[in-house]
């Protein structure tokens, strides 16, 4: 017999998560499609957009899923700030119970788009692809035990291009007050966010891509936090002192 306490199945402990993360979107209206495209991320498609997903959970009512997650994602004003800030209350601390945080972990995922229209998209690199290519590319900060990862700021790269556009900008809404930074300047901000919000910290490492940036590595100095990066072979160093 299973103990009143202990956890319930994984169906059971997955649905629960999901509820949670749903409550954090705010209003009511939003749990249900909030569940529903978690769900259609999870499906074993080749376009994770709104309509190949409504069309794989909701094949007798299409129209509707399709509305009321298109408009979670489109239109909704919900804040991915708390909703990660949920993400990281349910996971971190199962995670620090099996193994304590070893590492943090600065990097960016590429995701491969057709159009142009997506905030954020243009010819840029892709890791996905191993090239550039035309597509969207969001830094992340993840924190790392040895025996699991999780990423606990996530936030969409603007290159130049899209910053500068006014009437691109506009027409996909994106915020005014949201400016062109680089990559390790949104990395660096990350850091310093997560010092702020106490989370266990490790050493923090990151490729060439970020770790050539003297800045970023001035920064994490300043915050007390020891780093192993990558660097570019021409880059010039000297001893200490």
């Amino acid at each position: 017999m299973r103990a009143k306490n202990a956890p319930g199945t994984q169906e059971d402990r997955f649905a629960a998560y999901i509820q949670s993360l749903a409550q954090a979107a705010g209003h009511l209206d939003r749990h249900e499609p909030l569940k529903a495209y978690c769900k259609g991320l999870l499906l074993p498609i080749e376009r994770k957009s709104v309509e190949p997903m409504a069309a794989r959970l909701a094949p007798d009512n299409v129209r509707q899923m399709h509305q009321s997650m298109h408009h979670l994602v489109a239109d909704a004003p919900w804040e991915d700030e708390i909703l990660l800030k949920r993400v990281r209350e349910e996971v971190l601390p199962a995670m620090i119970q099996e193994a304590s945080v070893e590492a943090w972990v600065i990097d960016d995922t590429g995701f491969p788009k057709k159009g142009t229209h997506s905030v954020g998209v243009a010819h840029q690199y892709c890791g996905q692809l191993g090239k550039s290519d035309n597509c969207q590319v969001a830094v992340s900060l993840s924190v790392t035990t040895r025996h699991s990862s999780l990423p606990i700021a996530w936030q969409l790269y603007l290159p130049q291009e899209w910053a500068q556009d006014r009437k691109r900008r506009a027409k996909a809404g994106v915020p005014k007050d949201i400016e062109f930074q680089t990559k390790p300047e949104m990395a660096l901000k990350q850091i310093q966010a997560a010092v702020r919000q106490g989370i266990p910290t490790g050493l923090v490492l990151a490729d060439a891509a970020y770790g050539s940036d003297g800045r970023l590595r001035k920064g994490i100095t300043e915050l007390g936090l020891d780093y192993v990066v990558g660097v570019q072979s021409s880059m010039s160093v000297w001893k200490p002192r």
